[in-house]
């Protein structure tokens, strides 16, 4: 398949799908891996290319970015399943007020009893740099048929794009 979306025009829609969802899997890859693995909801801002998300003092994230940061993944699918990525990057402990302030709603308030004061209430930022996306727009039918086509021929099934590419900050 040949590539449809520029870089800049990928990261502007990446940044969209993020907005739309919100959840994946964030990582900050040690030793102990699977401890460092998380569902987390993510509060994208794309100028700053950046997500923020709320935790405990308490969780493995927070005590894998400690007070320097930490290399780390956060794995994101779009609500159609058509988008794929997994960005890189940096993650930070935060205490910005303001964040909590910008993103706390209900859903947030159910996980800290005391609320934004809560002494376990931390944030975590992660500065992303890196993005891999894998596109695969074909719909059921083009890829059964390029499923099918695979199985019955040597080619291999085209069902989309895989991009890499450095955030433009």
């Amino acid at each position: 398949m040949s590539k449809t979306y520029s870089d800049a025009d990928l990261e502007v829609r990446l940044w969209s799908e993020i907005r739309k969802s919100h959840f994946g899997m964030l990582a900050a890859p040690s030793d102990d891996f699977a401890r460092q693995c998380a569902p987390m909801t993510a509060f994208p801002e794309p100028i700053e290319k950046t997500l923020w998300f709320f935790t405990s003092n308490e969780s493995d994230l927070t005590r894998a970015a400690g007070d320097g940061g930490a290399e780390a993944v956060f794995v994101f699918q779009s609500k159609d399943q058509d988008l794929h990525a997994c960005l890189s990057g940096r993650l930070h402990l935060s205490r910005d007020k303001e964040r909590i302030d910008r993103y706390w709603s209900a859903q947030v308030a159910a996980w800290y009893k005391n609320g934004k004061k809560d002494p376990n209430l931390a944030m975590l930022r992660f500065d992303v740099a890196e993005a891999q996306v894998w596109l695969s727009e074909t719909g059921p039918l083009k890829y059964a048929w390029e499923i099918l086509k695979g199985n019955l021929t040597a080619a291999t099934p085209d069902i989309g794009e895989h991009v890499r590419f450095e955030m433009r900050h």
